[in-house]
């Protein structure tokens, strides 16, 4: 049986989202965060990181949500949830699921850091933090995530989902840095094809059950 190691507040309910899509039987370990939001230590005996999520599949040790995801669908897929080889709806879905964690979630990281870097500095420091802060959130981050998010606005509205007319594993690994970016980015609020692709994946089943096994997120924290 695959198992999922699942640390809270993390990357890891895509994967059991997939799995549930996949009707896969899985048991998962959970994991609690420390008060700095760092891993415990217990997950380095899985993989030497300690970053979550990770898999267990019959011996075989599977880390980073991408590769996950595409050892999944490799191996258990078959023809499902993901478009045929070598149609342009194929093109858009290798390139989704890897823009997901290697292209929207290091700016949403960034976003992240700088809007909780002044309550990690001494108190005297803090004004200074803050202008900093906001410097860089103003002058760098910000219109780059502009940029992105009228982007997946563009795509989703040309058929509603990521990589074509269907559902793919594509929209699973895009979920994290929309539903991460839905807590920090105002602009997505005024995305209507946003909007209308977050209700879709909201109402799938196996994302329900998913929530159900792995626990309501708070993406304000990740």
């Amino acid at each position: 049986m695959i198992t999922v190691h699942y640390l809270d507040n993390s990357r890891a309910h895509r994967i059991l989202w997939l799995l549930e899509e996949l009707d896969l039987a899985y048991q998962v370990t959970n994991y609690t965060r420390s008060a700095d939001m760092r891993a415990p230590e217990s997950l380095k005996a899985v993989h030497p990181l300690g970053k979550s999520p990770v898999i267990e599949d019959e011996g075989i040790v599977v880390a980073e949500s991408g590769a996950i995801i595409e050892y999944l669908v490799e191996t258990y897929g078959g023809d499902t949830l993901r478009p045929a080889a070598g149609s342009e709806a194929r093109l858009r879905y290798t390139y989704w699921t890897h823009y997901a964690e290697g292209s929207a979630m290091p700016l949403l990281l960034m976003k992240l850091i700088f809007a909780k870097l002044p309550r990690q500095v001494p108190w005297p420091l803090r004004p200074i933090a803050r202008m900093l802060s906001k410097g860089v959130a103003d002058r760098m981050i910000d219109p780059q995530i502009a940029e992105h998010v009228a982007y997946w606005d563009a795509e989703l509205s040309r058929d509603g989902w990521f990589a074509g007319p269907e559902f793919s594993a594509a929209d699973i690994a895009m979920s994290f840095p929309v539903e991460a970016g839905m807590s920090r980015i105002a602009a997505l609020g005024e995305a209507p094809s946003i909007a209308r692709w977050v209700a879709a994946i909201r109402s799938r089943p196996a994302y329900q059950r998913a929530l159900s096994r792995g626990g309501a997120y708070d993406y304000s924290q990740t």
